[in-house]
């Protein structure tokens, strides 16, 4: 079957959600850290918590709650202009090193975001990177009033692209994304930023497990669901390479 379109996640895929830190840390020093990891586990967490619930809010709301709940924790409060320059700390989130010139280098296909992000967000990230440039569609998930790995998130793109499952590489480095794709029907690319053997390196080193460490092991690993990608490449760079191989 011939590779129509390549669909990208955002958020840890083509860009880096560990960029935050530089506004996690400016408002609560010492505290960055933490508040960039919890903040993140927790925005996925009630993603999925409200998918369950059928208590949809989107993704901006989501990651407000969740930075609340985040620095609830630590016991303190931002004013509200901090607390919202935290938030847009989202929009401009650094794009991987590879990503752009990845992108550039896939023009033969239909290219496409699918993300959890809500449409504003996803369109000031996408401005703010220039790689509105490259691609057809920013799909957000809220047209359907679910996130991913909802089955009728992954719908979103039949809709508005027109390509059936099999014409499609979704590529994402999420494990729970990667499980959600694979299991609709998509042929998935997973990047692997940590690799496992990376991961028990750090767990092995004697050091205490913090919070990034808890992140990768929890967020950055394949998940044991049973639905396994296609392909595992390090490097967006790596992706010409694996679409030929997966038309075959």
């Amino acid at each position: 079957m011939t590779i129509k379109a390549i669909v990208f996640d955002a958020y840890g895929t083509l860009y880096d959600v560990q960029s935050v830190a530089r506004a996690t840390e400016e408002a609560f020093p010492g505290s960055g850290d933490y508040i960039t990891q919890v903040w993140r586990l927790k925005q996925l967490e009630y993603s999925w918590l409200r998918s369950v619930m059928g208590r949809y809010h989107d993704f901006r709301a989501v990651t407000r709650e969740s930075l609340t709940y985040t620095l609830g924790t630590l016991g303190v409060e931002a004013d509200p202009a901090v607390f919202d320059r935290i938030i847009d700390a989202y929009n401009m989130l650094s794009p991987y090193a590879e990503a752009e010139r990845a992108v550039g280098h896939l023009s033969d296909y239909r290219l496409a975001i699918l993300s959890n992000g809500s449409p504003d967000m996803l369109d000031a990230l996408v401005r703010n990177s220039g790689f509105d440039r490259y691609l057809e569609a920013v799909i957000s998930v809220d047209a359907k009033k679910t996130y991913k790995p909802d089955p009728r998130a992954y719908e979103l793109i039949q809709e508005r692209m027109g390509v059936r499952p099999e014409e499609v590489v979704f590529v994402s480095s999420n494990g729970f994304d990667v499980a959600g794709a694979k299991s609709f029907g998509f042929k998935v690319a997973r990047i692997e930023r940590v690799s496992p053997a990376a991961l028990r390196q750090e767990l092995a080193s004697g050091a205490s497990i913090g919070p990034a460490t808890m992140f990768r092991a929890l967020r950055m690993q394949t998940e044991a669901l049973g639905y396994q990608p296609d392909a595992v490449i390090g490097s967006l760079l790596e992706l010409p390479g694996i679409i030929l191989s997966l038309s075959a």
